[in-house]
């Protein structure tokens, strides 16, 4: 077996009798790009093999197939082009155009940001096959540095159609989602759909990442970076970068409008502006270098021809690939046939040389080479960052690695319930091949049950919410109860999920991260019956009630100026801090005037006495005497006098014979 058979067992693969596979260029989520020989036509092309694991998958296959027939609807030299799609067994596979370089994810990793010329130069490119794919009535909806091929004859080109959709098929939903969560148009965060002016906001957060050095929005979980596209504006670039011009900055603002109405329609609009600014700036897009594509069927490694245990097929360097007119700002000379065939002469000598000292070293390290590669360091993978991720999409990025996953759920209030917490072992680990790795995702917040919590002290309450990770209001709710100082007489407990608050002083269901508020006792409110207004006033305003006397009335027993009772609260409930108390207080007994009933007859006097509400008493001896022979003489309290009803009056009677 060979060394590369080690690493992949599809390198050296006859697929579908025609594609003789030869190395792998690099490898995705859904599929691994493989440099690959068309035997029918002397060619080499790029195959773009699905993983096994997801060919089970239909939605996974239909995208496959989509791509190339999407591609092949286009026909444009800054679109990769797309030869054949077929199945051979269980592998589905594409082939495509193979373009020797790297993406441009690549090259800014590698110089951060771009130069003004740099940056036309590609998007000039990449408006130029994205206005193909528009007027061919195709959304590419998943534009990104990842996808921007630099060939390395210089030619620039956009690939990766697998989530292309007509324009008239706008809707994303499900597992049709849609594309790279850093260049999503906020429409397609709000609302779901998307048209060509979604691709625009992508191209737009592109040409700010290649002027300022950094994508727009960062956050440490996917929607804090969808919710920044969907209520926030992209800013200058030149605030990152001081060297860009103002119509580059003023370019990144019209494509990156929140409203897409407010952005350019398709490519084909962008692109005529680029090239106004193009003329403004007086900076054209650098010219293709066309006599590097002669250069990479000779500079591949021949069948079989193995450098270190694997074919190369991608040079080390990143800018290593491009032309000088993209990885430089000087000028660039054309080099004439005669330049270029000494330039072959003199590799194929030094080729002659190296080979004979290429071969002594490729048989004394192929045992090293096949210990590293099989089972030592080289045979290693590294767990990558899973956080955030759904469980179904680290089972996917793992498997794109050779690693088993395993779920484990675990309750958490700080991560959305579905989302991945961490991995055991932990990101970054270098793990085996096939190792399977813990995935830990989040079930939510935990549940409980609490009892009976009316009637406990405040201090028990608060014990046992903050143990079940209920967040209390500092601030209790006070008020006065019969029910001692410090108990506890109501709980609400508001959800964190949303929805109205739940009463559960007799118990209820709760769950970590709900917040509950407390009504608590202050004890019985004062009784001020019986006191004076300024006593009742005094005693209520030290537990923070106001009084207000309202009324007085007479009262036989309670002294003038002392509370005879106080009305009900205004509003229904029990009495508070901050009420008003309103106050009856007394006038004192009431008075009447005593009749004058002196002069008349004993029966005058006492019919007299008890019409005006007054008790009389005299000697009872006088009973014995007619009426008309009997006389008041005197009455005490004496009549005309105020005196409160029922008062007896004491009467002199004599004789008048």
């Amino acid at each position: 077996m060979s060394m590369s058979q080690q690493v992949d067992p599809l390198i050296g693969r006859l697929v579908d009798d025609r594609y003789r596979v030869r190395a792998r260029i690099a490898r995705g989520g859904m599929a691994t790009v493989y440099v690959a020989t068309d035997l029918r036509l002397e060619r080499r092309v790029a195959l773009k093999v699905m993983h096994s694991h997801l060919s089970d998958d239909s939605v996974f296959q239909s995208r496959f197939i989509q791509e190339a027939r999407t591609a092949a609807r286009l026909s444009d030299p800054h679109v990769v082009n797309v030869f054949d799609q077929g199945q051979d067994g269980e592998l589905a596979y594409l082939v495509m155009e193979y373009l020797p370089g790297i993406t441009l994810r690549e090259l800014l990793k590698e110089q951060r940001r771009l130069t003004v010329t740099q940056t036309i130069t590609i998007m000039d490119a990449v408006l130029a096959g994205l206005s193909a794919a528009h007027r061919a009535g195709l959304i590419h909806r998943d534009v990104k540095p990842e996808n921007v091929l630099l060939a390395e004859d210089g030619r620039i080109k956009i690939g990766d159609f697998g989530l292309a959709r007509a324009t008239s098929a706008n809707t994303a939903t499900g597992q049709q989602l849609l594309g790279t969560i850093a260049y999503l148009a906020p429409e397609l965060v709000t609302r779901g759909t998307a048209d060509t002016r979604s691709d625009i906001y992508a191209l737009g957060i592109m040409l700010y990442e290649m002027l300022a050095g950094e994508q727009p929005y960062k956050g440490e979980q996917p929607m804090q970076i969808a919710y920044q596209h969907a209520t926030e504006s992209v800013p200058r670039p030149s605030v990152k970068n001081p060297g860009v011009p103002e119509q580059l900055d003023e370019l990144v603002l019209w494509a990156t409008e929140k409203e897409p109405d407010e952005r350019p329609s398709d490519a084909q609009q962008m692109l005529e502006r680029l090239r106004e600014i193009e003329r403004e700036l007086g900076v054209t897009p650098l010219p293709t270098r066309t006599a590097a594509a002669s250069r990479f069927p000779e500079e591949l490694p021949d069948e079989g021809e193995q450098t270190g245990g694997q074919t190369k097929v991608m040079p080390e360097a990143a800018t290593s690939v491009l032309p000088p007119s993209l990885t430089s700002t000087g000028p660039q000379e054309d080099a004439d046939n005669a330049a270029v065939l000494r330039r072959r002469a003199k590799r194929r000598r030094a080729r002659g040389v190296w080979l004979i000292v290429l071969t002594l070293l490729l048989a004394g390290g192929a045992a090293g080479a096949g210990w590293w590669w099989g089972s030592g360091p080289g045979s290693y993978v590294a767990v990558p960052d899973l956080d955030g991720l759904t469980y179904a999409e680290a089972e996917s990025t793992l498997a794109g690695l050779e690693l088993d996953a395993q779920e484990r759920t675990e309750n958490t209030l700080d991560v959305p319930a579905g989302e991945v917490i961490r991995t055991d072992p932990s990101e970054g680990a270098r793990v085996d091949r096939d190792t399977v790795v813990t995935v830990v995702t989040s079930a939510g917040p935990a549940s409980a049950e609490l009892g009976q919590l009316a009637g406990l002290s405040a201090d028990e309450v608060r014990g046992l919410l903050e143990d079940s990770r209920i967040s209390v209001a500092e601030d209790d709710v006070p008020l006065f109860a019969e029910e001692a100082e410090g108990t506890v007489l109501g709980v609400s407990i508001t959800p964190a999920a949303g929805g109205d608050p739940v009463d559960c002083a007799a118990g209820c269901s709760v769950h970590q991260g709900d917040a509950a508020q407390l009504t608590v006792s202050l004890g019985e409110l004062p009784n001020v019956v019986g006191m004076s207004s300024e006593e009742a006033a005094a005693t209520l305003d030290a537990v923070g009630v106001k009084t207000e006397v309202v009324s007085q009335e007479y009262h036989d027993t309670v002294p003038e100026g002392h509370v005879i009772y106080f009305l009900e609260r205004s509003e229904p409930g029990s009495w508070r801090p901050g009420d008003t108390v309103r106050l009856v207080t007394s006038l004192g007994p009431q008075l009447f005037e005593v009749p004058d009933v002196v002069g008349m007859t004993r029966d005058e006097a006492k019919a007299e006495l008890e019409a005006a509400g007054f008790a009389y008493s005299y000697n009872g001896l006088w009973d014995a005497v007619v009426d008309e022979f009997t006389e008041v003489v005197s009455m005490s309290p004496e009549g005309g006098s105020q005196q409160r009803a029922g008062t007896t009056i004491t009467l002199t009677i004599t004789g008048s014979f």
